[in-house]
């Protein structure tokens, strides 16, 4: 019998994404089969020289970098791993967000931006809040290497909020902000992957229900 091979192309916001993407979402996607691929949204292209890559400013940015993707006839689905944190407010969806919980709003989101592409290879996803939610998941593995004060102080913030993606996106005291005030010298793009890692994804899924509906879809 011939294998039917399915092809999935990661798009990824920055550095500490496309570390994980690598090392902890790809590999599941390949069990099941996936042939995968990923890559960073490119921020500029510059007339001469390299493109800078990392870090989403714009709609029109994120759209190109869709677009191109999809002119891959070979490719079976397109999907992302942005941040809803500080997501721009010009990308379908962000400004007329409904006023339910966070998972009712990044639904929204990513629906919207799913209509504005029309193509149905295009399967968006928008992390909660941001990556470093993922981190606060795994908050004994970091605190193993970083120190159990820290550790303590990430599960206090996970029981208070519900869970890890519930941790807020507020500019001063979303996942990413909290962990750098908590612990100055974190490195977010070995410290967070290092513990995610160590976690596992099985125990990411479970702590994390809309990273774990995400994956589901490709399981399906």
């Amino acid at each position: 019998m011939t294998r039917v091979v399915r092809r999935v192309h990661l798009l990824v916001e920055g550095q500490t994404e496309e570390v994980v993407a690598d090392a902890v979402i790809r590999p599941h996607l390949e069990g099941l089969g996936w042939v995968t691929s990923l890559s960073l949204v490119k921020t500029k292209r510059p007339a001469a020289g390299p493109s800078h890559k990392g870090g989403i400013t714009g709609w029109a940015q994120v759209q190109r970098d869709i677009k191109l993707l999809l002119n891959d006839t070979s490719l079976d689905v397109l999907t992302t791993v942005f941040d809803y944190y500080a997501f721009p407010v010009d990308c379908p969806g962000m400004a007329d967000r409904p006023s339910g919980d966070v998972y009712e709003r990044v639904g929204h989101v990513e629906r919207c931006l799913a209509a504005a592409v029309g193509d149905r290879r295009f399967r968006p996803n928008l992390v909660v809040h941001e990556l470093e939610a993922w981190v606060f998941a795994a908050a004994d593995e970091l605190g193993q290497f970083l120190g159990p004060g820290l550790a303590d102080r990430l599960r206090d913030d996970v029981r208070a909020a519900g869970g890890p993606e519930l941790v807020n996106d507020g500019p001063a005291t979303a996942p990413s902000k909290r962990l750098l005030d908590y612990c100055p010298g974190y490195v977010k793009t070995v410290d967070g992957p290092l513990a995610i890692q160590d976690l596992g994804l099985v125990r990411l899924r479970a702590a994390c229900p809309h990273l774990d509906g995400w994956l589901r879809a490709f399981e399906e």
